[in-house]
């Protein structure tokens, strides 16, 4: 296969905008159970102190989404997904990577988030990228209620 035509189908990752709104929360209902409005979303992309980002493929549109809080030397991943029908191709770790990137690049120094102590596959992942539980969020999530493990990665 010519390679100019493989590169083309790679998704890649962009700041989101206010048109990718929508796709973003179709995801985001999808992967969480408790997701964050569309509102939320449209008015995170003005502030300064929040970095979207979504992963977008030519032919599927947007596919993955991620938030990040960056104040000072610190971030917190906020909200980061990849949609049902394609998860299980690396999509997650090549989107974080981007993510962790950019963090580095405004001077972050170590990045937080929380997870769900029963996702598996999340955990997996984020410890590949050097994220060690710090604590955890008793009965932090609903639907089901589920303790939160809080992760920190030195970046």
């Amino acid at each position: 296969m010519d390679p100019l035509a493989v590169e083309a189908t790679v998704p890649h990752v962009r700041k989101m905008r206010r048109e990718d709104v929508d796709a973003v929360v179709a995801i985001e209902t999808e992967a969480f159970s408790s997701p964050w409005r569309r509102e939320t979303f449209m008015e995170l992309i003005d502030r300064p102190t929040a970095e979207l980002f979504v992963m977008v493929h030519r032919d599927e549109g947007v596919i993955g989404y991620a938030v990040l809080w960056c104040v000072l030397d610190q971030g917190e991943l906020a909200n980061v997904a990849i949609a049902a029908r394609m998860r299980g191709r690396g999509l997650g770790r090549a989107l974080l990577a981007e993510v962790l990137a950019v963090a580095k690049s405004r001077g972050v120094e170590s990045v937080f988030l929380e997870v769900r102590e029963s996702n598996a596959p999340a955990l997996g992942l984020y410890q590949e990228f050097g994220f060690r539980e710090v604590g955890r969020r008793r009965g932090y999530y609903d639907h089901p209620r589920e303790d939160a493990r809080i992760l920190m990665a030195k970046i």
